[in-house]
């Protein structure tokens, strides 16, 4: 008998519909064979699921088995195909006997006593489930509260093999699981670093505060001891907490991967991702003979935070030119290519020179900072520099700039943009449309600008980084048009280019 049982599996982390079929003959030797481009952990699943089912009680077909996973030309790797291969031969023997299981998508990784495992990708199921006009999903109970913030479907929390039979037979009546008063709160991982915490940097702190507000590249150039570690710490708590739209596309990521803490329905802290500077290209941009999302797609809608930089790969550093410039990374393979978002704030830190400190000799200084593409460094909208504290400031009691004072600046600012533009676009993020209409600069503007383009020698693209941060800086003092003001001090954070 043939049985076909509508599952899932994670191109990226995009989910694309799969169909088991499990195809029982009772003719000839006992033999079981796997088709579809199965990969290792597909193939072990036999052994699981027939283990499953005879601890569940069930008899597993001593017959020719053939488990065809559609579609064929793509490879799959997950065990969350576990529990459908079962349920397909259990369907396939009769020991299911109803069809209800073609209203629902199902997942689930097999124990060998029956029990059924958490599985990556869970958010993705339920929103492919309502794509495709299921009525629900069946899945794993430790997957229950990130599937059921997709509304529009039922989702069916499961615990075991036998429990999934007796609700397929309509022996076990399961109600569809429900969030409960607060879905959308994901942790509790507010920071409680305060910036009032670090002395002096008043001139840093500003320049954060902007970086915050408009979304934009920071790069903090310092010797050691001077807080710059200290400072990029304390930048998720004045960040604005993320919105529906973002949150939804933050937690497919973190799902995919299976790194959604236990019992997390959405994201609602904005992801900070703090790579060791030994990270391989592919950990950082992501890849694999099936492409995984790195750390900057799990960074997307956060920070991304690069200490001492030059101490990167200097490979590596460049791949992160396309993320910076397109939001998202391009994985390309034999069979096709994959898009991973990658939205994120780039903040980071690093010494002047090799021995971390300021040296009169410019050669030991140029050749540290050879390590950095002067187009990567570009892409970088603030360079500001984290000089040593004078000992009155390490030493005076009064309190610095604190972050509730930062976070309600950044919040105002980013209010001013979500009206301006709509669609959660900020000023970092402007396209060349969108700068000339909200970043249009007066005559007198127009001459401070080329007189900076002529002393330093400023690229394009640094021309606009320059705009975007002015229109920034212009919405932190409620400004509707860009000043002067904003333009000299957005000139000011071309630290790089103004020295080197």
């Amino acid at each position: 008998m043939l049985a076909r049982i509508h599952s899932f599996i994670l191109t990226g982390i995009d989910p694309l519909l799969c169909e088991v079929e499990v195809d029982v003959q009772q003719s000839g030797l006992e033999k079981t064979t796997i088709v579809g481009l199965a990969q290792t952990a597909v193939k072990e699943s036999v052994d699981r699921v027939k283990r499953a089912i005879s601890n569940s009680g069930y008899a597993f077909p001593a017959h020719q088995l053939l488990i065809n996973l559609a579609p064929a030309d793509v490879k799959k790797e997950a065990p969350a195909l576990d529990l459908p291969i079962a349920i397909g031969l259990l369907r396939a023997t009769r020991s299911i006997e109803t069809d209800c299981h073609h209203q629902y998508l199902i997942a689930g990784e097999l124990a060998l006593d029956g029990r059924v495992r958490k599985i990556k990708g869970a958010l993705s199921l339920a929103m492919l489930a309502r794509q495709r006009g299921f009525r629900g999903v069946i899945l794993p109970q430790d997957n229950c509260r990130e599937a059921a913030v997709v509304e529009g479907i039922e989702v069916y929390a499961i615990s075991s093999l036998a429990q999934a039979v007796s609700f397929l037979n309509e022996r076990l009546p399961l109600e569809p699981y429900e969030l409960d008063d607060q879905p959308f709160t994901a942790s509790a991982l507010s920071s409680n670093l305060d910036f009032a915490d670090v002395r002096g940097q008043e001139t840093v702190k500003r320049a954060i505060m902007i970086a915050c507000a408009g979304s934009h590249n920071l790069l903090m150039i310092g010797p050691p001891g001077t807080g710059k570690s200290m400072l990029a710490g304390r930048i998720p708590g004045i960040l604005p907490p993320l919105t529906r739209t973002e949150s939804l596309e933050t937690t497919r990521i973190y799902s995919a991967l299976g790194l959604l803490p236990d019992g997390v329905a959405l994201m609602d802290q904005r992801p900070v991702r703090t790579p060791h500077h030994s990270a391989t290209a592919q950990s950082l941009i992501g890849g694999g003979s099936i492409p995984r999302p790195g750390e900057v797609s799990l960074a997307h809608h956060g920070v991304l935070f690069l200490d001492e930089l030059p101490e990167f790969s200097r490979h590596v550093l460049e791949t992160l030119r396309q993320p910076l410039e397109s939001g998202e990374v391009t994985i390309a393979r034999v069979h096709g290519s994959v898009r991973f978002p990658a939205q994120f704030m780039l903040v980071t830190a690093m010494n002047p020179t090799a021995s971390g400190y300021a040296a009169d000799n410019p050669r030991a200084r140029d050749k540290y900072l050879s390590k950095i593409s002067g187009p990567l460094l570009d892409r970088i909208d603030i360079h500001v520099e984290v000089p040593a504290v004078p000992y009155r400031e390490l030493t005076s009691r009064r309190a610095g700039t604190g972050s509730d004072t930062m976070r309600r600046h950044v919040a105002d600012a980013r209010q001013i943009q979500q009206a301006r533009f709509q669609d959660g676009t900020t000023n970092g993020r402007m396209d060349s449309r969108q700068l000339k209409q909200h970043a249009e600069l007066s005559d007198s503007c127009l001459l401070l600008m080329k007189q900076a383009m002529d002393e330093l020698g400023l690229s394009a693209r640094a021309y606009d980084k320059i705009r975007r941060v002015a229109r920034t800086i212009a919405d932190l003092e409620g400004a509707t048009t860009i000043g002067e003001q904003h333009i000299a001090e957005a000139i000011q954070y071309r630290l790089l280019d103004r020295q080197f």
